[in-house]
């Protein structure tokens, strides 16, 4: 596949329009790249809102660096020290992009007193752990991300949306991790994990075309319409950002 002939709605160096809007910084999944979140932040920012996706050397899969590429350390599924490793990492990462906003060329259009935080998997829980006692964040939206890595429960002060899917194979360890904290829990049904990435519109194209098998296809974004669980997931998290940094 050739994934850099895959079009966007995004055009590099679009002016923003005039005054100041909220600002939400997404972290991806573990070993994935800021640019399968494509989809969802462009329906994000097309409802007035400045998007910022982060990607984490050493975890996605390559980022380009003024140096040169970093591939990612990744190979397989993290062992639990590894992905005890990879947040801490994620932590340090999303707390630098908070300090630095200011820098970016879209500065003028940001409201630094309306930040939202969200991520996939390993970004949610990256996410949610940046948030606490970060009084500059006023929502989060963890999508599908554990909540056990430390001893204290990850109990926020801010507004959390809660979304998993019901396809998921870790959807016991995601509830007992969730359980007892207070948020907005959401349920995406005929879905799976990636679901909430770009695979979610890719992967079943794929799959018509013969390059990916059914099992995979379920294995990865579940059997829905791709359709339907697209417009579920913008829905939902851009909902609860309306409300909460409206």
């Amino acid at each position: 596949m050739d994934w850099g002939a895959v079009l966007t709605h995004g055009h590099v160096g679009a002016p923003p329009l005039p005054g100041r809007r909220p600002v939400l910084v997404y972290s991806p999944g573990g070993g994935d790249s800021r640019t399968l979140g494509t989809t969802l932040a462009e329906d994000l920012a097309s409802h007035g809102r400045v998007v910022v996706l982060a990607d984490h050397p050493g975890d996605a899969s390559q980022v380009e660096l003024p140096t040169g590429l970093r591939p990612t350390v990744l190979l397989g599924p993290p062992d639990p020290a590894t992905f005890r490793t990879m947040v801490d990492t994620r932590i340090a990462d999303l707390r630098l992009v908070l300090d630095r906003l200011g820098d970016l060329p879209v500065a003028s259009a940001m409201d630094s007193r309306r930040i939202g935080l969200y991520g996939h998997s390993a970004g949610g829980t990256a996410a949610v752990y940046t948030a606490r006692g970060d009084r500059r964040v006023g929502a989060v939206a963890n999508l599908e991300g554990y909540l056990d890595l430390y001893p204290t429960p990850a109990r926020l002060d801010q507004p959390l949306l809660l979304f998993r899917t019901d396809g998921f194979d870790g959807a016991a360890r995601i509830e007992s991790s969730w359980a007892g904290l207070p948020g907005h829990r959401r349920l995406l049904r005929g879905a799976n994990h990636w679901a909430f990435t770009d695979y979610g519109s890719l992967v079943p194209r794929l799959r018509t075309s013969g390059l990916v098998t059914a099992p995979a296809r379920t294995a990865l974004v579940g059997t829905g319409d791709p359709a339907v669980t697209l417009a579920e997931v913008r829905r939902r998290v851009g909902a609860f950002f309306a409300r909460q940094l409206p």
